[in-house]
């Protein structure tokens, strides 16, 4: 009877060291992914390394190799069962993870493999959206054309398209455009993608791009402020001289009573305060403060400004 409970008991012991597995050999499969050593991961997994084992932050070999760019690794993983949807304590899955590190032919195998494109971060980001983020257009045509959203949005409720214009992404814009990516959607604070690209400054031919697609010229975000008043706030003289010209109203005030020369003004950009009186701004509208340009000039005693204002003023 004794020999048998202790059989027993042997037994259950080494079930559960079964299940506990390996640390060590666990964390030099990972270490091995990360270095993309292909026969050293072969022989970890051999020995009886899981697959699946993660680091105390949820990373496991697959995720490891992904954003590593280690193709030889990710497919031998997977060709062993590794999970391709497993997530961190973050939500970052393989996919993300590739997405991230521009990765775009990691992100492939990972899709054919069946990785959920739709997977979130703690941040709210998919796949596309960290791809449009960064600018990986390869990355980005993928994604849209295996069936991703082009219209995704993250917490913050910005699209694919708002960041990749934010970024000043040209081609990704593009292929979002191409591929149903909606104009004149707006994020949690009310901004397009339009106020993103002009405030961004960085790609006149994205602003066009946008444009010509059908964002609003006169659109508000939350606080009032128009495409025209965000690029005059970012010292955009070309976008301020674009958006006029495509019919953007020049003396639109926002919630505080701001117009684009005003905030030209008060964030001292004497190029767009150029543009914007040479065009015929209102020198005379008043912010909810009572100030007008030249009073905001005054206080800053900003005279480029001041000088420029006098030589519009007519009376």
């Amino acid at each position: 009877m004794n020999i048998r409970i202790l059989l027993g008991t042997l037994l259950l012991l080494l079930s559960f060291a079964a299940v506990a597995g390996n640390p060590a050999l666990d964390k030099e499969l990972r270490l091995a992914a990360i270095v993309g050593d292909v026969e050293a991961v072969e022989k970890l997994l051999d020995k009886g390394a899981d697959v699946n084992s993660a680091n105390k932050y949820g990373k496991t070999a697959l995720m490891m190799a992904a954003e590593n760019g280690n193709m030889g690794v990710v497919s031998l993983l997977l060709s062993r069962g590794a999970d391709v949807n497993r997530r961190t304590v973050a939500n970052c899955t393989a996919l993300t993870l590739a997405a991230e590190n521009d990765e775009p032919e990691v992100t492939a195998l990972l899709i054919e493999r069946g990785a959920d494109l739709s997977a979130r971060t703690r941040a709210g980001a998919t796949a596309l959206l960290l791809a449009a983020r960064y600018g990986v257009d390869d990355m980005v045509e993928q994604l849209l054309f295996r069936g991703a959203d082009p219209n995704d949005r993250d917490k913050e409720g910005r699209t694919p398209l708002m960041l990749a214009a934010a970024h000043g992404h040209l081609n990704s814009v593009k292929l979002l455009l191409k591929h149903g990516a909606k104009t004149n959607l707006a994020d949690n604070r009310g901004k397009t993608a339009l106020m993103y690209a002009v405030e961004a400054g960085k790609n006149m031919d994205l602003v066009k791009a946008l444009v010509e697609a059908g964002e609003d010229v006169n659109a508000r975000s939350k606080d009032g402020a128009t495409p025209l008043i965000w690029a005059a706030g970012s010292g955009n003289a070309e976008a301020v001289t674009y958006l006029l010209q495509k019919g953007a109203d020049i003396n639109a005030q926002d919630n505080d009573g701001t117009t684009a020369l005003l905030e030209a003004v008060d964030v001292r950009e004497p190029d767009v305060v150029k543009v914007l009186v040479s065009r015929g701004a209102d020198l005379s509208i008043r912010n909810k403060q009572g100030k007008t340009v030249k009073d905001i000039a005054r206080g800053f005693r900003d005279q480029r400004c001041l000088q420029l204002l006098d030589g519009g003023d007519d009376h």
